[in-house]
């Protein structure tokens, strides 16, 4: 197939085949080199779990690669197990803050004034909800707090003789 059959990608939209295999422990971003960051979020995470210590690590490594040295994570303390203050991270100290943003978001700075705002999909999500709610997380247009998006995107509960509630 020659490069002229491909059809071309919409501009700043991840394709279809990253999506699928989206598993928790990742993380989703939406990196624009334009001076004006219009949508909501910047990306989206999937934990595994509810362990600072144990998730917080990678993210920031990942996100190091692409947005340079991570100076700070923000965190809802009522969302997350223990949230210390600092975690050493590839050498580098990053330090935590707690306050109540969301248990839905985690707020990275890089440097001391830029800010990327990260949906968390709850560790718990079936795969298929958590997937359709990252892909509209990392819409460039994307205008939905990441609350919203997660309450639109999981499936309705079900009673216990199996029709929806």
């Amino acid at each position: 197939m020659a490069d002229s059959d491909i059809p071309p990608t919409p501009p700043l939209l991840l394709p279809d085949a990253i999506h699928q295999v989206v598993r928790p422990g990742t993380a989703l971003l939406r990196l624009e080199t334009t001076h004006s960051r219009q949508g909501v979020l910047d990306g989206a995470w999937w934990p595994r779990t509810r362990d600072v210590e144990q998730e917080v690590p990678a993210l920031v490594s990942v996100l190091t690669e692409h947005l340079g040295p991570i100076t700070r994570v923000g965190l809802d303390a009522a969302a997350w197990d223990v949230i210390p203050t600092r975690l050493i991270i590839d050498d580098r100290i990053v330090h935590l803050d707690s306050f109540p943003v969301g248990d839905d978001t985690v707020l990275i700075t890089r440097g001391n004034k830029d800010h990327f705002a990260l949906m968390v999909v709850p560790p718990d999500t079936e795969p298929d909800a958590a997937r359709t709610a990252m892909a509209r997380a990392v819409h460039a247009d994307n205008i939905t707090q990441a609350s919203e998006i997660l309450v639109a995107t999981l499936p309705p509960p079900t009673t216990e003789h199996g029709g929806a509630a």
